[in-house]
């Protein structure tokens, strides 16, 4: 094991970390859209009704489907031919989907096929998002000093946040300036022109990235994979299990306890659309906040104990946080939204690196894939719509927080059996 004082510094310059950083600010702006903007598209594509915004949340499941599909396309190029090439594809995707997604006509123009339209849209979405993420997640990894892994890519999940921030400003923003006759006839296209525009400008700064050192490694030694899916499958089935595992933890407590509660409070009857949208503004800035400090923590006392104390956290808090948000005074609806979105962030923060340290660089984006976004399929997509069913079905306002504290108790057991993936150099003597 090389000593830290020997250790090469990263090959990629600063520009290079920094254009990876920010540009899941894009690729999250224009994904949480969907969610943030729900109840105001369940009414332009789905015509409205009582079933209308189900309809939204099914189509975001059924879209979500993609995701670990696009995830293999995009991790093996990225494994057989750069990161850098796999990052570039996706963007120019995502660009394409959310311009002809503001485009589009709506439900008076063309009755269900604008639900069918948009739907088809949101799977091609899917399938770029699943290759972004591991693709920058793995670059940053890649390009960081050891001692600052966890800092570095955590910074991923924070801009992620920034992304979520700018979507549900922009949002409430819309939605605010606008009458609701105009926010449905053509306001609603607003958003998805910004993302549109945002996810080029990343588009173009991303052609000057340099390539990750660890690929090039790779590429000089002769050690990139044929087959980087059959390559994981074959060497690292345990750290697929692991890394899906975690981000089911993840997934779930991110996209329940932060990107459906606006959903949760209109649909329950808390606040309204634009008051919804202004607490989610506080709690993404919350979890800005709170990602870099976990990402920092890891680096000090390790991946697996942060982890497992999140756990516990997403074990004890969101059955009696959804209560409040559901039931409580107005403090208590904000409290209970800032406490699900912080533990929400942390597990985002830890995770990124937790993952992608559970694999070597040969093969890392096709684990990833195979492993973190498989979970995320499963545990993100289609859990928003599940939490809005559970409540209609069971008149139970809780039941969101009662699939995390399940979610947490059933991946516990893994992270205390897991092992540290924290580079011993980073550890304090």
């Amino acid at each position: 094991m090389m000593d830290a004082g020997k250790r090469e510094p990263p090959r990629i310059s600063r520009a290079s970390m920094a254009i990876a950083a920010i540009s899941t600010i894009v690729e999250w702006y224009d994904f949480t859209l969907y969610l943030y903007f729900a109840t105001v598209l369940s009414r332009v594509f789905f015509g409205g009704g009582e079933v209308s915004l189900l309809a939204t949340l099914a189509g975001f499941a059924v879209s979500y489907c993609m995701r670990p599909l696009g995830a293999v396309v995009f991790g093996h190029i990225g494994d057989r031919l750069g990161r850098r090439h796999t990052m570039l594809l996706s963007m120019a995707l995502v660009t394409l989907a959310m311009l002809v997604t503001a485009l589009l006509p709506d439900y008076d123009q063309i009755g269900p096929a604008a639900g069918a339209l948009l739907l088809l849209l949101r799977c091609a979405m899917a399938f770029s998002v699943g290759g972004e993420y591991t693709g920058v997640v793995a670059y940053l990894l890649e390009g960081a000093h050891d001692h600052r892994r966890g800092l570095v890519t955590s910074l991923a999940s924070a801009a992620s946040e920034v992304g979520a921030l700018l979507a549900v400003a922009v949002s409430a923003l819309t939605v605010g300036l606008l009458s609701h006759a105009r926010l449905d006839a053509w306001g609603w296209r607003i958003p998805f022109f910004v993302g549109a525009a945002l996810a080029g400008s990343i588009w173009i700064a991303r052609t000057s990235m340099q390539e990750s050192p660890d690929f090039e490694r790779q590429r000089a030694h002769g050690t990139v994979p044929a087959s980087p899916v059959r390559h994981t499958l074959v060497h690292h089935r345990a750290a697929v299990l692991r890394t899906f595992a975690i981000s089911a933890l993840g997934s779930i407590t991110y996209y329940v306890g932060i990107t459906y509660v606006p959903a949760f409070l209109h649909s329950t009857g808390t606040l309204g659309e634009g008051e919804s949208l202004g607490l989610s503004t506080v709690a993404a800035v919350a979890v800005i906040l709170v990602t870099p400090l976990v990402g920092l923590l890891s680096d000090r006392v390790g991946r697996k104990p942060v982890l497992v104390v999140l756990a516990v956290l997403c074990i004890v808090l969101p059955l009696t946080m959804f209560t409040f948000m559901a039931r409580g005074s107005h403090a208590q609806v904000v409290l209970g939204a800032l406490a699900l979105a912080c533990v929400a962030g942390g597990v985002s923060a830890v995770g990124a690196p937790a993952t992608a340290e559970q694999f070597p660089g040969e093969g890392r984006l096709s684990g990833l894939a195979l492993g973190a976004t498989a979970a995320t399929a499963i545990f993100g997509g289609m859990t928003p719509f599940l939490a809005e069913l559970c409540i209609q079905w069971l008149q139970w306002p809780a039941a969101p927080g009662a699939m995390i504290a399940l979610t947490a108790l059933a991946v516990l057991p893994v992270l205390l059996a897991m092992p540290e993936t924290r580079p011993a150099w980073s550890r304090p003597y």
